[in-house]
């Protein structure tokens, strides 16, 4: 399996308005994310040039970011998930997993030293 990753940044604001009253991630503030996106395909699967996806081709994912999330209410464009790091990682793969079916995981950064890592399990294959 070969493996590869492209990281993309963007700035927004969120509420976590389920914390219980007085934690400070329950009043409006922001984050400079880091989203990288993980793509995966085993070798015999390259595309003709020997790639898992031409990095050029995650353009687009960039430019939605951008028009999507960038210096956006996390609450108001996420439409009732509670915008944690961990349901935006989620709901990105979900959106993009049909566009991008080599997305494997989706990491997400508030800060430097914060990650969240959503990698749903593979799928499984008939049994026998």
């Amino acid at each position: 399996m070969l493996t590869i990753t492209k990281e993309f940044h963007f700035s927004s604001s969120h509420v976590l308005d389920r914390l219980p009253e007085g934690h400070p991630c329950a009043r409006m503030h922001g984050h400079n994310y880091v989203v990288v996106l993980e793509l995966s395909a085993p070798r015999a699967e390259l595309n003709h040039a020997g790639f898992v996806r031409d990095y050029r081709e995650l353009d687009v994912f960039k430019k939605w970011l951008d028009d999507t999330l960038d210096h956006r209410h996390l609450n108001e464009v996420m439409d009732g998930v509670s915008p944690s790091a961990e349901n935006l990682a989620v709901w990105i793969h979900d959106l993009w997993r049909e566009q991008l079916p080599e997305l494997t995981a989706v990491r997400v950064s508030e800060t430097p030293k914060t990650w969240v890592v959503y990698r749903p399990a593979p799928l499984r294959g008939p049994a026998g």
